[in-house]
């Protein structure tokens, strides 16, 4: 498995949008607008690809120059518990220790806490709904 950043606008990049339409948005009744798309152009964007297949994906957004939050978490759903949603956050913690964060943040589905909390990261705060899902903030010191 390869994990590498991706270009905006690349090939890969389509392939990262079509997952995280397939897994995250779509269940939801939700896609994505031309202006969510190119907000993205300035966010760390990751995937993790088997030969030339995205099995996952994940991205960093800045918040602040100490913080950085992830977003749109995804892995292929026949492929999960197979450590690719670990290796992805191992990367992203690297990159965003690499670039100068302090502190990685995220809104955590509810349903994967758990996952996060073996990773380390923390409940910073009470439960919200965020696109009808329950989520929770979670946070790590990198």
């Amino acid at each position: 498995m390869a994990l590498k950043i991706l270009d905006h606008g690349s090939n890969e990049y389509r392939q990262m949008i079509k997952l995280r339409d397939e897994m995250l948005r779509k269940p939801l009744g939700l896609g994505f607008t031309d202006e969510e798309i190119e907000e993205e152009k300035d966010n760390m964007l990751i995937g993790a690809f088997e030969e030339d297949d995205m099995l996952g994906c994940c991205m960093l957004v800045e918040e602040n120059p100490s913080m950085v939050r992830l977003r749109q978490m995804a892995v292929l759903n026949d492929l999960q518990g197979k450590g690719i949603g670990r290796a992805l956050m191992n990367f992203a913690e690297n990159l965003a220790r690499d670039r100068g964060y302090k502190i990685l943040s995220m809104h955590a589905r509810k349903n994967a806490v758990g996952f996060y909390e073996k990773m380390g990261y923390k409940i910073a705060g009470t439960e919200f709904t965020e696109i009808t899902i329950p989520h929770y903030v979670m946070e790590k010191q990198l």
